[in-house]
């Protein structure tokens, strides 16, 4: 019995070290490189490396964009679980600039914004954003950029460089109600092709409780003028930012017509007309034709309780719109990791069929040539041609006014715009004083 005890004693005291041994030694590493506590360790460092970005985003048209946007956010983060987006949204995009800028002084950036296309100077003057050229050469580098739109990337470029990526862009258009066209004993299939046309139009629409036409003025006033400059001669400004053209024979007449169609032609209100207000009277038919962004199309198409149509702008010498709407930046004095999160959130929002339902969604153009080869788009499109029209106008359309200084430099034509069309100046004056504004306030970046 003791020897049996002590051989048992023995072979447990063998098993112990045989054992410990096999802990002590090295394992095998598995097939993919990785040992399975390593595997644990890098889940674990992944959960840690969570990534959070701020995301400004402004609303510029009617309909329920803030739900369509927080929704594809929180799509990209089903897609993307270690990137958190928070969308914020900050009102008109005059708001969110403003909120933005504050930021970057106060050196709280948010990481990735939407702001207008034309802020690309102001943000470069700033200091304020990124060149977005090594995260584009990622993606194929030119391949990349050229299924963006060359009118939209206009706006998104300077001196060689790529700094923001077109997101909710637009051009003007010019909706009108075919139910008052019929009224007025014009053909509902014919809008108005030139100035000329337009004006006549306009006088038979207009009646007691309807105007024949409206062109907002608040906050986009320097965008409805340059609509008459591209079509009667140039655009507004150099390709580099530093130079305006204001003061020219072709925009005087441009704006005289503009004002003469309150207070000569009596076919629209004289006075300020509100941005907000004039989709809102079309379609509670107190115009029957307006001047607006292709952004709110969708809001149009879901809310009128008559027939529309939508086409290109009256020309003078040629057709012309300037482009609109608001691009994706990547924010300075942010961490690498946070930028390539950002990086991958703007390319996300902005992959073709993103950009379709986008378009779709809102009546924005689809950003992406490709975007219009989707199935859904090809449907949308045949079912509802107006969808195609802004898109269609980009053959013709040019750059938003954007300088260095841009602030003083908009702001110098749009407050003499304003003076003319209340009827306090004439447009040979006020484009002479915006002219010597917006000179002086480039001179810095013209030595």
């Amino acid at each position: 019995m003791r020897s049996f005890t002590k051989t048992m004693l023995l072979l447990c005291l063998c098993l112990t070290l045989i054992a410990g041994c096999a802990k002590s030694a090295p394992t095998a590493e598995p097939s993919n490189g990785t040992s399975g506590n390593a595997g644990q360790e890098e889940q674990q460092g992944a959960k840690e490396e969570q990534v959070e970005l701020t995301f400004y985003y402004p609303i510029a048209v009617g309909g329920p964009l803030t739900a369509t946007i927080e929704g594809m956010a929180k799509e990209f983060m089903e897609q993307n679980p270690n990137i958190v987006v928070k969308p914020v949204y900050t009102g008109s995009y005059a708001d969110t600039t403003v909120k933005t800028q504050a930021g970057v002084q106060g050196g709280n950036p948010p990481d990735v914004a939407v702001l207008l296309s034309t802020e690309l100077y102001s943000m470069l003057d700033m200091d304020a954003i990124i060149p977005l050229d090594e995260f584009i050469a990622q993606e194929g580098g030119e391949a990349y950029l050229s299924d963006f739109y060359p009118a939209f990337m206009a706006n998104s470029q300077t001196e060689g460089k790529t700094y923001s990526i077109p997101f909710q862009r637009s051009t003007i258009v010019l909706y009108y109600n075919k139910e008052a066209f019929r009224a007025a004993g014009l053909d509902p299939n014919k809008p108005p092709q030139t100035w000329e046309e337009m004006a006549e139009y306009a006088k038979k629409l207009t009646k007691e409780g309807q105007w024949g036409l409206e062109i907002p003025v608040s906050g986009f006033a320097y965008w409805m003028m340059q609509t008459f400059a591209l079509q009667n001669g140039k655009n507004l400004m150099s390709e580099d930012g530093k130079q305006a053209f204001f003061d020219t024979p072709e925009n005087v007449e441009g704006l005289q017509y503009w004002v003469d169609l309150a207070k000569k032609d009596k076919v629209m209100p004289e006075g300020v007309i509100e941005w907000g207000t004039v989709p809102s009277d079309f379609l509670e038919g107190k115009t029957a034709m307006m001047y607006h962004t292709t952004g709110n199309l969708t809001n149009v198409k879901n809310n009128a309780k008559f027939d529309f149509g939508v086409s290109f702008l009256p020309q003078k010498k040629n057709y012309g719109s300037p482009t609109g709407g608001g691009n994706f930046y990547i924010f300075k004095g942010i961490d690498r990791k946070k930028q390539e999160a950002a990086w991958k959130f703007v390319k996300f929002m902005t992959e073709t069929e993103r950009a379709a339902e986008w378009s779709i969604d809102t009546g924005y153009v689809a950003v992406k040539k490709s975007a219009y080869e989707t199935e859904r788009m090809k449907k949308y499109t045949a079912d509802f041609p107006a969808a195609v029209v802004a898109r269609d106008q980009l053959e013709y359309a040019a750059a938003e006014l954007s300088t260095h200084n841009n602030g003083k430099v908009t702001k110098a034509l749009s407050d003499q715009l304003q003076a003319v069309l209340t009827g306090s100046v004439s447009p040979a004056d006020a484009l002479k004083k915006a002219q010597e504004e917006a000179d002086k306030a480039l001179q810095p970046f013209n030595k």
